[in-house]
C-alpha cells in the first residue's frame, strides 16, 4: 500500500489523512490501495469492489460521520491502460467541517459499480450523470437513464475519444471568443 504526504500539506490535513486511513484500513483492509494529500484534501484510492462498503462505513461510523456526499463524478483517463475510468466521491463531515475524497479506477471493459443510492438517495442524479456522460453502469440504481442528453444518443460525450467541438461549424471561429 502506497501512502504519500505532500511536503506542503498542513498539519491538520496530515492528521485527518492519518485518522481516516487508519479507520478505512480497519474497515476494508487491502481494499484501500493508496492514499495521499492533494491541496490539503486527503485522497483515498480504493479497489472498486470495496467502494460501497467504505462509503457506507464513512457515513455511518460514529467516529467518521461523513454524512454529506458533496460530489460524485466520472473521469476519463484514456492513457491509463487498464484504469481508463475513475469515479470520484467527495464527502463532508459537517460537524467537524472535514472533507475527504475517495477515488476508484477501472478498465473501460468493466464500468459497473454498485449504486450508492441506498446510502445517499441524492446520488441518484449524480449516477445518472456519470452514466449519461461516461457510460458507467450502477447496479441496483432505481432509474438509470440519461439525465441531460437525448435518449437517442448512442455514445457518451465526455469520453475523451470525442472532439470537444464540431469541426463542421463555422460560427465557432476563434476571433469570436478572444482567442
Amino acid at each position: 500500500m502506497h501512502h504519500e504526504i505532500h511536503p506542503n500539506a498542513s498539519a491538520a490535513a496530515t492528521e485527518l489523512h492519518d485518522k481516516v486511513k487508519e479507520a478505512l484500513t480497519k474497515a476494508v483492509g487491502t481494499g484501500l490501495l493508496r492514499s495521499y494529500i492533494e491541496y490539503d484534501m486527503p485522497v483515498f484510492i480504493l479497489d472498486k469492489n470495496h467502494v460501497h462498503d467504505a462509503l457506507s462505513f464513512l457515513k455511518l461510523d460514529q467516529q467518521m460521520k461523513y454524512g454529506f456526499l458533496t460530489t460524485m463524478c466520472g473521469i476519463h483517463f484514456p492513457e491509463n491502460k487498464g484504469e481508463e475510468f475513475a469515479l470520484m466521491y467527495q464527502l463532508h463531515n459537517l460537524e467537524s467541517n472535514h472533507r475527504i475524497r475517495i477515488k476508484t479506477f477501472m478498465s473501460d471493459k468493466d464500468l459497473v459499480m454498485p449504486t450508492i443510492t441506498d446510502i445517499w438517495p441524492a446520488a441518484n442524479w449524480m449516477e445518472r450523470e456519470a452514466f449519461d456522460f461516461y457510460g458507467f453502469k450502477f447496479s441496483g440504481h432505481p432509474d438509470l437513464r440519461r439525465i441531460l442528453n437525448m435518449d437517442e444518443m448512442n455514445y457518451h460525450p465526455l469520453r475523451k475519444e470525442y472532439a470537444l467541438e464540431d469541426a463542421g461549424r463555422d460560427d465557432k471561429q476563434d476571433k469570436y471568443f478572444g482567442r
